[in-house]
């Protein structure tokens, strides 16, 4: 049985109405349960209906605002006027399929392939980050002829059939698969004399090793490149140079997922892998490529490409399709055109040290990690220093009362995951953290 905290049980409603008079959201929750069954998962004690969004903030059905530090799908803010009229014009002109030259669908590719540097030059759209993530493994396998993979212990990449034997954090009643090892998150605090690069290169190169004695192979490392499932470890930048070349040694291949940490969100360029000054073999991207239109994407070498088609018939219905490919299109000129990468950055560091400061304050705030707006808070009890995914689900709770919204991760469920929108400002972080405040206050 994993040892995880699974992910979907982070905040996640128990299946109870809080108040007897709320009548009108207990029949919503029965209808909800009686059409998706098992597989409806919704967030907080006391569920919420939205209803629109703007920018930074979610409104819900009575109009109440709430300031979204939670979710990275719209990255340039929810419902873009240049993303929705860019997704409007193209969708009533052409939506079709993958198997026509369509040039809206060609000036992306170039457009984001632009973005990375070479030999990283051939793109594969797909519907999902999850997708992506299949496809990346199905070429590192065609590429090695191992099966075999390595990913860290609270990992989450997806939910295909292959995808979920990689993402431990999803597994409930059993261990990760024969063809999978795990290591642990590359914590600096954890990192005998703090060299994060040296253990965690190490943990990889034994982990490999195991995989090729088992007879499966050594196919690759995968990781998402701020760790967010793992509660979030981005320094010391360039630790995962040492990553990459102990991948390379022992013949497999480095994929980058950048599905969380992609499209500036940490704050030192575009990519995640840019901010270690290390070059992948596979990029995968999803979640805030078309800004909450459905769309993901591989990039990688020609070569890699050519081995695993060569050998597969490859094609995807809707993966890049004209729709998809102005959603695209449009956020790549917003982050541009608003200067966002720099604004994560500012406002990061800005948020980053209002955190720390808290830090200062607060014995129940144990490390703050991040980079950009991508942030981790770890809550611990206050006499033990031991994590404390209690506390971390009553601050969340708490915060939401106060019309704030933010997520958990970590191996235990007890990091703070924060990621707000890219557009948010220094009067976003100053009400964040005044709530955030008035929570660990009143606890």
């Amino acid at each position: 049985m994993s040892d995880v905290r699974q992910i979907l049980s982070m905040n996640r409603f128990a299946g109870e109405v809080p108040d007897a008079d709320a009548s009108d959201l207990a029949d919503r929750l029965r209808r909800r349960r009686a059409t998706f069954g098992s597989s409806s998962v919704l967030f907080y004690e006391r569920p919420i209906e939205m209803i629109r969004g703007q920018g930074a903030y979610l409104f819900d059905h009575g109009g109440r605002r709430y300031l979204d530090f939670y979710n990275n799908v719209p990255s340039v803010g929810h419902c873009h006027p240049k993303v929705v009229e860019a997704i409007s014009h193209q969708a009533a002109q052409l939506n079709i399929h993958t198997r026509y030259l369509v040039r809206p669908v060609e000036d992306y590719a170039e457009r984001l392939l632009a973005t990375f540097p070479a030999p990283l030059t051939n793109l594969v759209m797909t519907c999902t980050g999850s997708e992506s993530n299949d496809l990346a493994l199905r070429i590192a396998e065609s590429a090695t002829g191992a099966k075999g993979f390595v990913v860290t212990r609270a990992a989450y990449h997806g939910n295909t059939a292959a995808v979920t034997e990689i993402s431990p954090s999803l597994l409930r009643m059993r261990a990760p698969a024969a063809h999978i090892r795990t290591i642990s998150a590359p914590d600096v605090a954890d990192a005998p004399d703090g060299d994060v690069a040296a253990s965690f290169s190490r943990a990889i190169t034994a982990a490999a090793s195991e995989l090729s004695e088992a007879g499966v192979g050594f196919a690759g490392l995968i990781v998402d490149t701020i760790f967010s499932s793992d509660g979030i470890h981005a320094d010391p930048p360039g630790f995962l140079q040492a990553a990459a070349m102990a991948v390379k040694k022992a013949g497999g291949v480095f994929i980058a997922d950048e599905v969380q940490p992609g499209f500036g969100r940490t704050g030192a360029g575009l990519w995640g892998f840019a901010r270690h000054g290390m070059l992948p073999d596979i990029v995968t991207m999803g979640k805030p490529m078309g800004n909450g239109f459905p769309m993901g994407g591989v990039v990688t070498r020609p070569d890699l490409l050519d081995t695993f088609c060569d050998s597969t018939g490859y094609f995807n219905t809707f993966g890049g399709n004209p729709v998809a490919a102005a959603a695209g299109l449009a956020v790549l000129k917003v982050i541009e055109e608003e200067g966002l990468v720099v604004n994560a950055a500012t406002i990061g560091s800005i948020l980053l040290e209002k955190l720390r400061e808290l830090g200062k304050k607060y014995t129940r705030i144990g490390a703050v990690r991040g980079a950009g707006l991508f942030i981790g808070v770890d809550l611990v009890d206050p006499g033990s220093g031991a994590p404390s995914p209690g506390t971390a689900s009553q601050v969340i709770n708490s915060l939401k009362e106060r019309s704030i919204l933010v997520g958990a991760a970590g191996l235990h469920g007890n990091t703070l995951k924060i990621r707000p929108p890219l557009c948010v400002g220094e009067q976003e972080v100053a009400l964040f953290a005044e709530g955030l405040n008035d929570v660990l206050q009143a606890i």
